[in-house]
């Protein structure tokens, strides 16, 4: 007979037992590169107050610590077999994970954001330093956390926590009206993006019962007939939402205007960081969560690629030499046909499976490089050309050979055309990664619009060796825009460190390609 003493004692193991059940056990390690970045974030912002005025690039040398440190955390997962924060032991429905492609994108997006810390520093003397770098790096930790979430919930917070400080960032510049409007244009797109994105999750979760993106995978193949138009417009509306973050045409005109009104070190961190961040989203809910759907999402995607490439590209070429801040304008283009190139693989995906995926990956770290670079240059110019026009780099190699050489490199491998080694086979994967999925209409589109790319790249390529026009003197007058004389200053060690890193790296990758190019062969996930 059991006694009243053993029936509490046995009541109480087993509410110890179900109160440690409901306890998440943390893996530290695995969180550690967002979290170090958020906790740096908030270290600056305190030190702010308390920082004089002459010793504030101090915060900027200590965001760069922050991003390093973020980095070096890494190493000890690389072997990508983490998850945390899992709804119960054993079980692959976890809201984190620490896997190959998270790895790889967060190394983009830390790498991404240090050399945009790097640009910064020399140019936040105008800017209110606490702000601007607690912003970046508050960026920065969400952009790193969303590659690792694998709920809708982690996802959206995520993506809004990389996106929001973005949008002060754009506008920090006090007094620009330009700045101001660029903010503005960017800030209700994303909302009304944003909107559209989490109804789309509400009809999702609606039609599954669950947020998380491996589950949501599993009910979608057996969803009630009464739940099937909700569940397809919620693929519908969540994929809109991931399509304007990745500026994938129509979604993309916010793009110029916001890149134009920027500070240029902004400018670069959204060409690439906010980017991956769109990319890793959208790969995310459409080969982990809407895989059922491929048959939906695998066409559409297709044609979104096909026409922004086009639009992109041709809005390249209608760039004057002699408009102010043309050079950016053509950048921010440039960027918009760079999107189309990398959804190529993603809907690929939907047709020869998510190996494909590792093309796009592969694609976006060569990109990252090369675009990093070339807005470096383009900062390095600004300088002494704050009109920064696509006239102001005529006959670069005569006042700055190695910048003028290291510009050039950058843009033949946004071409892909030799010395570019690197540009040249990460198109080629991509191209690659369409045929073999039957795609050969759009492995046909992708193949002219190189060609027309390769115009407006070796117009600017070759106007860095060309002597100035006989007329320029009074281009100069035309879009109000004060030039300064072609005097030779001293660029600050900083910027001078991120041109050094990038051009060093896209030659390492030209010389050995195979260690991006690796990712296109391997499963990520």
């Amino acid at each position: 007979m059991t006694t009243a003493a053993e029936s509490t004692t046995d009541l109480v193991h087993t509410a110890a037992e179900s109160t440690t059940s409901l306890v998440q056990s943390v893996d530290w390690l695995a969180i550690a590169p967002p979290v170090t970045v958020a906790a740096v974030a908030l270290v600056v912002l305190v030190a702010d107050l308390f920082v004089p005025r002459e010793r504030k690039p101090l915060l900027g040398y200590g965001a760069v610590a922050g991003l390093v440190a973020a980095l070096l955390f890494l190493l000890p997962l690389r072997d990508g077999d983490r998850s945390t924060f899992c709804l119960s032991a054993g079980t692959h429905a976890c809201s984190y994970t620490a896997d190959h492609f998270t790895l790889v994108i967060q190394l983009l997006v830390l790498g991404g954001a240090l050399l945009t810390a790097l640009l910064s520093i020399g140019d936040t003397r105008k800017l209110p330093a606490g702000e601007f770098w607690f912003l970046l790096l508050s960026s920065a930790a969400g952009a790193a956390l969303l590659p690792a979430a694998r709920d809708l919930a982690t996802l959206v917070v995520a993506l809004e926590v990389a996106s929001l400080p973005a949008f002060a960032l754009v506008g920090i510049k006090r007094g620009d009206r330009r700045s101001s409007e660029a903010a503005l244009k960017f800030f209700l797109s994303s909302v009304v993006a944003t909107a559209v994105m989490l109804l789309g999750v509400s009809f999702v979760y609606a039609a599954t019962g669950t947020l998380h993106l491996t589950e949501i995978a599993a009910r979608l193949d057996d969803v009630p007939g009464q739940l099937s138009t909700l569940a397809e417009a919620g693929v519908a509306l969540t994929l809109v939402g991931f399509a304007f973050k990745t500026a994938a045409a129509p979604f993309h005109f916010w793009v110029p205007d916001t890149y134009v009104g920027a500070p240029l070190p902004i400018a670069a961190y959204l060409s690439v960081v906010g980017k991956a961040v769109g990319f890793s989203g959208l790969i995310l809910v459409t080969v982990v969560a809407f895989p059922s759907y491929a048959d939906v999402w695998g066409p559409a995607l297709a044609v979104l690629a096909a026409i922004t490439m086009t639009v992109g590209n041709v809005a390249a070429l209608r760039q004057s030499a002699t408009r102010a801040r043309s050079a950016v304008r053509l950048l921010a283009w440039s960027s918009v046909a760079q999107a189309g190139y990398l959804l190529v693989p993603i809907a690929a995906a939907a047709y020869a499976g998510d190996r494909q995926i590792g093309s796009t990956v592969a694609y976006a770290l060569m990109y990252a490089v090369v675009n990093l670079g070339a807005f470096a240059v383009a900062a390095l110019v600004a300088r002494t050309s704050p009109g920064n026009r696509l006239a102001d780099y005529r006959n670069l190699y005569a006042t700055r050979p190695l910048a003028a050489l290291t510009l050039g490199f950058f843009l033949l491998c946004l071409a892909g055309l030799p010395p570019g080694i690197i540009g040249l086979f990460a198109k080629v994967t991509v191209f690659s990664a369409a045929v073999d999925a039957g795609l050969g209409w759009l492995a046909v589109v992708m193949a002219v619009n190189v060609v027309i790319a390769l115009y407006y790249y070796l117009q600017w390529t070759a106007a860095l060796f060309r002597g100035p026009a006989e007329d320029e003197a009074r281009d100069g007058a035309q879009d109000g825009t004060e030039q300064r004389p072609a005097t030779h200053h001293r660029a600050p060690a900083p910027l001078t460190a991120a041109i050094v890193i990038t051009a060093v790296a896209g030659i390492a990758l030209s010389g050995a390609p195979q260690a991006v190019l690796r990712f296109a062969d391997v499963n990520l996930f």
